[in-house]
Order: structure tokens, then sequence, then C-alpha cells
């Protein structure tokens, strides 16, 4: 047996399709092939498919349906097989921006594997570098432009790749990265803290009437600051076993040396708070928010609308995954306010998400450009492809035998190009799109209210 988590991440569609043929090859030889995946490519090549959910994190943990793509796809339950249907989909613009007229151009672009090119990035847009595996995109992005815009706007010291110049920085005032590193290394680390959603929270405690006639201040309510955390674990919930030669272990505290903090508020004590959900589905996401809290109630609104409204303020940041680390970030930044612009990057986004999450994402990210900021991305996926309003398209291949610019242009453009490796999967793409919007066309707003 043969287990593989996400095997297609980084994998532009042409490679999918190698790397299926290498899977199918090993179950052919007698073999068994399990594989954890979102790719749609991967799914419909599967010869059985089980559908968990029917939602994330506590709403999820079911099997919602096994057995083909078809009776994946006919499941009334399954969201996974609304979208393989096509019963749903994740939207595409109907128009692509024009920007605001302004663009950042990097020349002579010959870092690694790039061939001296001329690549022009549009501002006011989302714009989408593609291309296979090992064309350059990295380079490109990461090394070059990202670094010189640090370097000139933040004063940055990482030297950018080699290039002759970056013209148009006068354009941009601010530049964000979100990758998807850990958003900390201890579980003391949680989204509620990386976003500032504990700050108000701690401030709301410490002024309830009994916390003053005790005399507890915000950082009583803090697990960083010694008096109010529990110190059998400094905070942290679990206790650290170092381990001989081995990764150390953390075993969660499960008898608490004293009774937690009394002062109450807003239906619960502080150390209940850290476990309060986002949201909760409820027949459709319900938002349950401290009204008390109106300061934090935007950064955790943020945290929803990029999919994660099943985590817990107070979930160690261990154990969140790469995406979800990214998406957090998303949010924090989503929750500053925004200078109209700004530069945002980011590296393959959908990393690890379903159908679902991956039409939220989108939706945050439409919301950055439309406050007139400029999203920049790498990404292999279709679906984020028909929503960009500007490609940038590297190959023809990897290695030495890419960093080329082979096309720019609106998907519809890109789409149409006979030299893009690209062009082939994008065009059945959007013909799918169409497809897809005649047999399931959307509910009219008068049917859908009196169906309500």
């Amino acid at each position: 047996m043969y287990v593989c988590d996400e095997p297609t991440v980084g994998l532009h569609p042409h490679d999918d399709q190698r790397l299926i043929n290498t899977l199918t090859r090993l179950r052919d030889m007698g073999n068994t092939v399990l594989v954890v995946e979102h790719d749609e490519a991967m799914m419909r090549s599967a010869d059985f498919i089980a559908d968990l959910g029917p939602r994330a994190g506590e709403h999820g943990g079911q099997v919602v349906a096994v057995g083909t793509v078809e009776d994946i796809e006919n499941s009334p339950d399954s969201l996974t097989g609304q979208y393989l249907s096509g019963r749903k989909q994740v939207p595409t613009p109907e128009q692509r921006r024009e920007g605001n007229g302004l663009s950042l151009t990097v020349t002579g672009a010959r870092e690694n594997n790039l061939q001296g090119i001329d690549v022009e990035f549009p501002l006011g847009r989302l714009v989408c570098i593609t291309g296979v595996s090992g064309s350059g995109k990295s380079s490109l992005v990461y090394e070059i432009l990202y670094k010189k815009l640090n370097q000139r706007i933040n004063n940055g010291r990482d030297l950018p790749g080699k290039h002759d110049d970056l013209v148009g920085i006068e354009g941009v005032d601010k530049v964000v990265k979100i990758d998807q590193s850990p958003i900390g290394r201890t579980p003391r680390s949680n989204p509620a803290t990386y976003t500032g959603a504990f700050t108000p929270i701690r401030e709301l405690f410490a002024n309830l009437p009994e916390s003053r006639v005790r005399g507890y201040k915000p950082g009583r309510f803090s697990f960083n600051v010694k008096g109010g955390r529990c110190e059998a674990c400094q905070g942290e919930g679990y206790n650290q076993i170092e381990m001989q030669f081995l990764p150390r272990r953390h075993r969660p505290l499960r008898d608490l040396p004293r009774p937690p903090l009394q002062p109450r508020g807003a239906g619960s004590d502080h150390a209940r708070q850290a476990h309060r959900r986002r949201a909760e589905h409820d027949g459709g996401y319900r938002v349950r928010v401290l009204h008390q809290l109106p300061a934090h109630r935007p950064k955790l609104e943020t945290l929803r609308d990029v999919g994660l409204g099943y985590i817990r303020l107070g979930q160690p940041a261990t154990t969140l995954s790469g995406g979800e680390a990214q998406r957090v970030k998303l949010a924090t930044e989503l929750s500053k306010r925004a200078t109209g612009k700004t530069v945002y990057l980011l590296d393959e986004p959908t990393t690890g998400l379903s159908f679902e999450d991956c039409a939220a994402l989108l939706g945050v990210l439409h919301r950055l450009v439309d406050g007139g900021n400029t999203v920049i991305l790498i990404e292999h996926n279709i679906d984020v492809m028909k929503n960009a309003d500007w490609l940038i398209d590297l190959g023809p291949g990897a290695g030495d035998k890419g960093g080329e610019l082979i096309a720019t242009g609106t998907p519809e453009e890109l789409a149409e190009h006979p030299s893009s490796v690209t062009a082939p999967y994008l065009k059945a793409a959007l013909q799918q799109n169409r497809t897809n919007a005649a047999q399931h066309p959307p509910v009219e707003a008068e049917e859908l209210a009196s169906v309500v």
C-alpha cells in the first residue's frame, strides 16, 4: 500500500497527468494507492472515493459519501459532489479589472533559470503567475520582485536576484509577503494572539467589577505573564517532554492545579473564551460575536471570511496546517487599514484547500483588490487562474528549458495562446464554466426569496 498526502501540491495541471499515470501504473501492478487529495483531476482518476465532512473542524469527521466519482456527484449531502457535478462552482468574474493604469516592470531578470526577461505587473489587479513547476515563477516573484520592493520600501537587507532594474516603485507604498510558514512555534501562539484579538478580550475581563476589586490588570489574563497563568505548564496547556534522540513531545495538561480565573464576562470565564469557536454551522454559518468587543469583531469576521470559522481562538499554532497559517496571516492583513497602494504576494495560497475554501479565499483576495491594492500570486489552481484579472505565463518547460516569458493577458486571451502549456487546461475550464452555468443557472433573487 502506498499512502500519499496531496501529491499534486506545487504541480501544474500538465504535471498532474504524469503523476496520475505513475500512480495508475502502481495500481495496475497489483498495489493499493491511497491518496488524500483536493485536486479534481486526481478525484476523477480514482477508482473509489471516500468523502469526509460535511464541513471542517468540529463540523466534520463524518463519512458523507463513498463510491465512484458518479456516486459522489449524485450524493445530495456531499459538498465535494456539488462542485464535481457543476451544481456549485467557484465563481468567476464576468468582467476583468482594468487596474489603475500603473505597473511594476522587472527588466533583465536573470536569476536562476530566467532568460533575461522583461515582465510587467499591472497594479490594481489580481495577477496570477502560471507555468509548469520549475519554470522560474518563484525566482521572478520572490527572489527579484519581493526582495527589491522590500529593499526599497522597508530597507530590507536581503539582496534581490539578478536583474537590471525595477520600474514603477513609486506606485507602491507597502509590500506584504504572505507565506505558509508557522505563525508561532509554541502552543502559547494561536490565531487570537497573532491577529491581536486577545488584547480587547483581556481588557474586557480586566474591566469587570470583580477584577477591579481584586486588582487584576490585563496581564493577569495573559498566559505569557506569571500570576494569572497556570505555572504547571507556564500557560501552554501542554507539558513538554524532552526525548533523547527523538523530537520533543507535548502532552496535554489534564489536571488543573487550581480553579480557572473567576471573573466572568461575555457569558463565560476567560479560560473558556480561549476555546470558543469563531463561528458555528447551524443551517449555514452563524456568526457568534462578542458584542461587547466591537474593536475585535472585524478581526474575527475576517477569520471566518477566509474559511477559518471552525478554528478556536486559543488553538495552538503548532496544530495549524501551512494553509491555515497562511489564511490567518491573510485575515490579519485584511483586518488592517489598507492604503490602497499595497502589493500582496502569495505563493500557492490554495494548497490544501477544498473547493468551498478556495471560493472563500478568492472572495477575500477580490476584496483586497477592490480596495485599490494589488495581489500577485503564484498558482497552479485553474479556479484561481480563471479569477485573475491578468495572467503571466512562464515556460515552456522546467529548469534549463524554462525561464522564458510565454504569454500575458486576461484568462480568455491566454486560453487562446498557441505556445502556452497552460492554455489548453484554462480553455477547457472556461468552457466547462459556461456549460455548468447553462445546465445549472443561478437562483434568481426573487425565486430565492420565495423559497426562504
